[in-house]
């Protein structure tokens, strides 16, 4: 008699990274600087030592986590992009801040320094040969061959394609300084008590909590405008069925046109 096959074991659900990045970033520092996470009072800064030196700990202790996820989660998968690499040094500036002890208008700027600072680079990066904006286009040439890769960074590097890819650049820039306004006013308005006090780290956690969905909605917006912008220089260069998300067509497109084909016009890629 044949025995019975087994059954295989389904494997186990993972938990999405996503789910991950908000415990890490949101959930567990919102919870280090509540001042009665435990009831009757008691909270992470109790435990650290109470008063001030216990508000201070907490506060710094709940800065340093995300900071200590980030790089953890870049060595773990040995991710070196430049996207990696930028909000790898995003986090390092707000952990190295967290040292800055002000309150008030200063603390309203500290909290959107590193959005202050991305727009920054980002508009400097408009005026060089390689718009900061392009390191996110990069990673859709993932798993293509390296022939497409190529023929693809040298579409991007077409005069049409690079005007599209500096007006993006522009703009996610001046996205993440509304941003970086925005986060500094709603600060400025809600976080009013001294820094130390439980009433301070209490207000931190309620402006982290109140702004993680605005800033997202923010960014995306400005990603999905400034991708917007160099999707239609490809298609005036390329055709009106080129596109950023189909990196072997495009690739093929330009190596058309390096050989000699006529370039499609503008007027038919728009239509």
């Amino acid at each position: 008699m044949t025995a019975p096959t087994p059954t295989p074991a389904k494997p186990r659900a993972r938990i999405p990274k996503t789910v991950w990045d908000l415990i890490f970033t949101l959930a567990i520092p919102i919870a280090i600087l509540s001042p009665n996470l435990l009831g009757e009072g008691i909270g992470v800064a109790s435990l650290l030592g109470g008063g001030q030196t216990g508000n201070v700990r907490a506060y710094v202790v709940s800065a340093l986590i995300p900071v200590a996820y980030v790089v953890w989660d870049l060595l773990k998968n040995r991710t070196l992009s430049p996207v990696a690499v930028i909000g790898g040094v995003g986090a390092m500036l707000s952990g190295a801040l967290a040292f800055w002890f002000v309150d008030g208008f200063w603390y309203a700027i500290k909290d959107s320094a590193r959005l202050y600072l991305t727009a920054l680079l980002f508009g400097l990066s408009a005026l060089t040969a390689v718009p900061l904006f392009r390191v996110f286009l990069d990673a859709t040439t993932i798993g293509e061959s390296d022939a497409d890769r190529q023929a693809t960074n040298a579409a991007l590097r077409d005069p049409v394609v690079h005007r599209g890819l500096v007006g993006a650049t522009l703009l996610f820039a001046v996205m993440e300084l509304v941003q970086g306004v925005i986060n500094s006013y709603v600060n400025y308005e809600r976080v009013v008590a001294k820094f130390g006090t439980d009433d301070f780290n209490a207000q931190v956690a309620q402006v982290n909590a109140i702004m993680r969905v605005p800033g997202m909605v923010i960014s995306l917006i400005g990603v999905w405008l400034a991708i917007s912008l160099v999707q239609r220089a490809v298609k005036v260069r390329y055709g009106a069925d080129a596109s950023l998300f189909e990196p072997a067509k495009l690739a093929e497109r330009h190596r058309a046109l390096q050989a000699g084909a006529a370039p499609v016009p503008s007027g038919e890629a728009q239509a």
